[in-house]
């Protein structure tokens, strides 16, 4: 019989010791969820990952960055479909767009939300010298239909198109794939996932209603913001995440100073400490700023 021994040098039964890990597992998970108390936390997400400025370094960036998110979701069990993907010209992709069903799925994810930056020695230089990439991550809540969100016909144009990407065995068969482009704001969604152009037209709608309605609430808190001299959210451009591979190994959090040594691991999916600490210190009043690029 296995046996595994306590903090205090007692023997402890292997299968006791497996039901304390479940239990301090499910009391994590319990204490997770309360800090999920937003409108739309338990909703499921959309995700889009883009690269920066950097052509084929931050577009393979961006690949690595939605490997990473993928096996997230498949460590939480998360249901998750690509529903847009468009490839890099020489590697990696220019941008992608993902739906994750499961309880929590946007709460969990909002975490995430932001500029991702990587360090390493690039694979695409001859001269091995290490290169500093960039890549944002967008999150969203997907929306029931009866959102008060309204599209008129008139506001959008629809275009459709060969699918270009990973997306099943119709890719580059049929011109089932949409492009929608919202007039008014200039906000273009694509889907490319399915056969049928009826239901790539669904879900790009619903995708764009998940971003307008997110344009919508961000100008509502600007406005609570103005009047109340409320301190401003994160702005684009500034960095949450540094993941270094040269010439030391780290993973670090700019907001929360969560650091991990085995990049690796996070870059496998390993994301649940990150996001902890995000959460638990937001529902503090204790999370940082995230900081300004910088040249290593």
């Amino acid at each position: 019989m296995l046996v595994e021994w306590s903090e205090a040098g007692e023997p402890v039964d292997a299968e006791f010791a497996q039901a304390l890990d479940t239990l301090d597992q499910e009391v994590q998970a319990g204490e997770v969820k309360k800090m999920l108390g937003g409108e739309h936390d338990r909703k499921n997400a959309i995700i889009a990952i883009h690269p920066g400025a950097g052509g084929t370094e931050s577009q393979d960036w961006a690949e690595m960055l939605l490997r990473m998110y993928m096996r997230w979701t498949e460590r939480r069990g998360f249901k998750r479909e690509i529903i847009d993907y468009q490839p890099g010209e020489e590697a990696g992709l220019k941008s992608a767009t993902v739906t994750v069903a499961g309880e929590y799925a946007y709460g969990l994810l909002s975490a995430e939300a932001g500029v991702h930056r990587l360090v390493r020695i690039s694979p695409f230089d001859s001269a091995a010298r290490r290169h500093t990439s960039f890549a944002s991550l967008y999150v969203w809540p997907e929306l029931p239909e009866d959102v008060d969100i309204v599209i008129d016909d008139k506001d959008i144009r629809i275009d459709t198109f060969r699918s270009s990407g990973a997306g099943g065995q119709h890719v580059n068969v049929t011109d089932s794939a949409i492009r929608i482009t919202h007039l008014p704001t200039g906000l273009v969604v694509s889907c490319q996932n399915e056969r049928s152009q009826h239901r790539n037209r669904d879900s790009a709608m619903r995708v764009l209603k998940a971003r307008l309605y997110d344009i919508k609430m961000k100008e509502n808190q600007a406005k609570l913001q103005q009047i109340g001299g409320a301190k401003k959210e994160i702005g684009f451009g500034s960095q949450i995440r540094s993941y270094v591979l040269h010439p030391y190994q780290m993973a670090k959090d700019h907001r929360t100073k969560e650091q991990v040594g085995d990049v690796n691991r996070v870059l496998d999916g390993d994301l649940d400490g990150f996001i902890k600490a995000y959460l638990m210190q937001k529902a503090s009043g204790t999370l940082g700023q995230p900081v300004a690029a910088e040249e290593d």
